[in-house]
């Protein structure tokens, strides 16, 4: 067990680590986040999706600041988070490398902006960019929610990430395949 800092009114340095151990306990879903126009398209595994406000329609996440993805993105405008199901685990470990991962060979189509969609996804955004914030070694993406989609009835579940794996609802630990 990790202590609890004694005072709240002293500042002690937080150790990475042990701020990765604790924010583990939160279970988070997974998307795919995808951007790029046709002919240079790609996608990054994020978990640190959110919703932010319904008016308007924003919603945010986070990037490394050394993302391949990040330039890309910039350069479009948009981007699109896919909600992926608890069969597309090998999807996630694809695109969760240190590189943003190519869409070469992925089923996708385009939205009316141009943006990829993974086509198999359990349900989808399409945002435009409106902010970016400083987040110490990330920055916070803020999108404006231009369209929309999600099956009638879910095919699958969702896939989950808790305590640094990725999980079926109520199932087991799925550990990341080795390189």
């Amino acid at each position: 067990m990790i202590p609890a800092q004694q005072s709240t009114h002293e500042i002690h340095p937080i150790d990475g680590g042990a701020l990765r151990h604790v924010c583990a306990h939160f279970a988070t879903g997974v998307t795919v986040i995808t951007t790029g126009l046709p002919g240079d398209s790609s996608g990054t595994t994020v978990n640190s999706f959110t919703s932010v406000s319904l008016e308007p329609p924003l919603v945010l996440f986070c990037l490394h600041q050394h993302s391949r993805l990040l330039p890309l993105l910039k350069e479009s405008g948009g981007f699109v988070v896919n909600f992926l199901t608890r069969q597309q685990q090998s999807l996630a470990y694809a695109f969760a490398g240190r590189e943003s991962a190519d869409l070469t060979g992925v089923p996708h189509h385009r939205t009316q902006e141009g943006l990829p969609v993974l086509s198999e996804a359990l349900a989808h955004l399409t945002c435009r960019l409106v902010e970016e914030y400083d987040g110490g070694d990330h920055t916070i993406l803020l999108g404006r929610v231009v369209g929309l989609g999600a099956e009638e009835k879910p095919i699958d579940d969702p896939l989950i990430f808790y305590r640094g794996a990725m999980r079926e609802l109520g199932g087991p630990v799925t550990v990341p395949p080795r390189s």
